[in-house]
């Protein structure tokens, strides 16, 4: 591929193929789908970083034409970026936000030389990074993989304390960026693993988790996670209509429920979303709460009308704008 250009991979033989022969590269694959306009948006931001970042393989892959490749990474929604180093991801960005994609590039493709070119600035930066992200959430969890699915067992022992706890709290993975890896550990004087944050103030790793688990003041310590029963019937009572769909009325991140945004604007009533995409809890609580195996969910006063067939059936039949209005 020649340098400053964005590659295609039309299949995951392709797409293997190109992370084999780029293993010491950073390569970045946007998952993309033709009918979302933010999509073909962002592949104008990649091809303009593709002649900024030389080194850099940017690839587009089309999310719905490789379906087994969507399937293996997750993807529920376009656009997805996925980052890869030697073959192995280790950072992923979902929607169209070309700041921090950008950023992301920047960061990755930087983090092999850093080390070598570090000088005061560098450091500085990173401890002004470092705190930003200790703040990120009232209680920061720094640990090997996601929540939910951890990648040693001392993460996987966190988790299931805190989650036992019911306490609210946010992660970071550290394999996803081995400068904040290598940097909290300096910065906070802690060697090891999961490390958790409250307040910006660190608690500890697992063993002092432990120990304030026993003698019964973690749950002082730690914020409590308000029962998510109660946060979702506050969230389906928001506005008299209330649709929970991927992305928002301005940019849908998947067919359906660009589908179920577009008749809803030719009814006129007024209505509020909720993005599925930036709360994982509320996106898997809610299919059980209201039985609902699917996205987009429309919900009337409270009560779910249903997904898109059922709008479509609703509206072909003439009972949509009644039903909308509260008056079935």
């Amino acid at each position: 591929m020649a340098a400053g250009r964005v590659c295609e991979a039309g299949s995951a033989e392709q797409l293997q193929r190109l992370l084999q022969q780029k293993e010491r590269s950073l390569v970045v694959v946007h998952f993309w789908a033709p009918w979302a306009p933010q999509c073909a948006q962002m592949n104008d931001v990649m091809a303009a970083l593709a002649k900024e970042h030389t080194q850099v393989v940017f690839v587009k892959l089309e999310a719905e034409a490789v379906p087994e490749v969507s399937e293996k990474y997750g993807i529920s929604s376009v656009p997805t970026f996925l980052f890869f180093k030697n073959s192995q991801k280790v950072d992923r960005l979902d929607g169209a936000h070309a700041p921090e994609l950008t950023k992301r590039v920047q960061r990755h493709a930087s983090s092999s030389s850093l080390s070598a070119g570090s000088n005061g600035s560098v450091k500085e930066d990173l401890n002004v990074r470092l705190k930003k992200l200790i703040n990120a959430a009232p209680c920061m969890l720094f640990m090997k993989g996601t929540p939910k699915e951890p990648r040693c067992g001392f993460s996987k022992q966190m988790v299931e304390i805190l989650d036992k706890h019911g306490i609210s709290f946010s992660s970071f993975d550290i394999f996803s960026d081995e400068e904040v890896r290598q940097g909290l550990k300096t910065y906070s004087n802690w060697p090891t693993y999961p490390q958790l944050y409250v307040s910006g103030e660190l608690i500890g790793g697992l063993d002092i988790v432990k120990e304030l688990e026993a003698s019964g003041e973690l749950d002082t310590v730690c914020p409590k996670a308000e029962k998510l029963e109660s946060r979702l019937k506050a969230l389906i009572n928001k506005a008299p209509v209330m649709l929970f769909m991927k992305g928002s009325k301005q940019v849908a991140k998947c067919g359906f429920s660009k589908q179920i945004v577009e008749i809803m604007n030719n009814t006129g009533v007024d209505y509020e979303t909720f993005d599925i995409l930036e709360d994982e809890e509320v996106r898997q609580g809610l299919k059980t709460y209201s039985n609902w195996p699917t996205y987009p969910q429309l919900y009337v006063k409270g009560e779910l009308v249903g997904g898109l067939d059922i709008i479509k059936e609703l509206k072909e039949t003439g009972e949509l704008l009644p039903v909308l209005k509260g008056e079935n």
